[in-house]
């Protein structure tokens, strides 16, 4: 009697965000791939197939071996929706280029975001914590704190620091999810880039006559910069300063509500860092991953990439690897444990093209968690029967709202 030999499981369509049975896990295409292999076969939304890696090691090779690019405009580049890849192209910024034109761009931001420049902003982030949370619980006994509070920290930090007037930013918000959806055709996001790339450049104009003590003005300065590449830094400066800490903050604090015994690490300053780490670990909020393109054949897990092959690495399931962060004594990987050493995350990326807010995400992590839970002592959910609305239509996760009362 012979077998009938099992059928390879169907590559994963790739972005997979709505497919979850979990909202605080990776979607299971995912999950399932890094079961079947650290490096797999997929395919993306406009037919084209790609690698998607989901090992740890892995995907730290990926993000950091320079003969995987991460510009858009190469052929075979991955685009996780139509016409996406062709949007990225045409306005680069820092993310979507390799050196030495992503080193010149980062660079002239880079002195902003050094953890002591950040760390020199604590005062002023600790008063936008307080005064958001002075007006919150001045409306009433309850709110919704993605409205609140989660999205209008990281909104006025990120226009202090870039100098957009803060009075702007339903246009920026607005257009910020436009960017990030998964829902929204070609045509919307093209527009939406070009309203906001219109806004930073017009600003942009105006720094020239009126400079101020922030990042556009210090842009606008320099005489080895076009307008435009002004303006598409200001962009991603914007829209990741703002869209990836509030989804953190509202994230967060709905899983500290539903384990108040791990939100109460929160109140001990020691234990405040790693608490974090873990957060940003164990939801790792760019679900979709990072595209790149092979420059040349590599053999990665035991796999041969040829050049011109898309790769996309998986940071959601390299940050649940068991080998790297099942700690003894902690919970399993894929749930949240606050007493979990997370230092080795992969949550801001690895490599060159690591997250360049990180240590200011950080900061206004710690600040705003800690400053939430100790002075309201009493928050809880406001309907802990009803599920949140989780915006499982974007390529950065999060909550769409996210009612509390205190």
């Amino acid at each position: 009697m012979t077998s009938t030999p099992t059928a390879p499981a169907p590559a994963p369509l790739l972005p997979a965000p709505h497919d979850r049975r979990c909202p605080f896990s990776p979607p299971p295409a995912y999950t399932e791939a890094a079961r079947a292999g650290s490096v797999t076969r997929a395919e993306m939304r406009d037919g084209s197939s790609c690698w998607l890696v989901t090992g740890y090691h892995e995907v730290r090779t990926v993000l950091s071996d320079r003969r995987f690019s991460a510009d858009a405009g190469r052929p075979g580049f991955p685009g996780f929706l139509p016409g996406r890849r062709e949007l990225a192209a045409a306005n680069p910024t820092f993310v979507r280029l390799d050196d030495p034109e992503h080193s010149r761009l980062r660079r002239m931001v880079t002195e902003d975001f050094l953890v002591r420049r950040v760390d020199g902003m604590r005062p002023d982030i600790q008063q936008i914590v307080d005064e958001a949370i002075d007006r919150m619980t001045a409306a009433g006994p309850s709110a919704d704190l993605v409205a609140a509070f989660a999205l209008p920290v990281p909104s006025l930090v990120i226009c202090l620091m870039l100098g957009v007037p803060y009075e702007d930013r339903q246009l920026f918000q607005d257009l910020s999810r436009v960017l990030v959806s998964t829902t929204a055709d070609e045509a919307q996001v093209a527009a939406a880039q070009r309203e906001l790339m219109d806004y930073l450049g017009g600003l942009a104009v105006q720094k020239r006559i009126r400079p101020g003590d922030d990042i556009l003005s210090r842009l606008v300065a320099r005489d080895d910069l076009s307008l435009r590449e002004i303006a598409a830094t200001g962009l991603l400066l914007l829209v990741a300063g703002h869209e990836t800490t509030a989804n953190m903050i509202g994230l967060s604090t709905l899983l500290l509500l539903r384990d108040p015994g791990q939100a109460a690490r929160l109140a001990d300053p020691a234990a405040l860092p790693g608490a974090v780490e873990e957060l940003l670990r164990h939801l790792t909020i760019v679900h979709t991953g990072l595209p790149r393109v092979a420059l040349e054949d590599v053999e990665l897990g035991g796999t041969l990439i040829r050049a011109g092959d898309g790769v996309v690495a998986m940071l959601s399931t390299a940050n649940q690897d068991e080998a790297l962060f099942g700690t003894p004594g902690t919970r399993p990987v894929d749930e949240l444990d606050l007493a979990r050493d997370a230092r080795r995350h992969l949550a801001f990326g690895f490599g060159v093209h690591q997250c360049l807010g990180q240590p200011l995400a950080r900061l206004e992590l710690q600040i705003a968690l800690a400053t939430l839970f100790r002075r309201l002592p009493g928050l809880r959910l406001a309907a802990p029967e009803r599920e949140p609305a989780f915006r499982f239509d974007s390529l950065i996760h999060g909550l769409k709202e996210l009612p509390v009362a205190w």
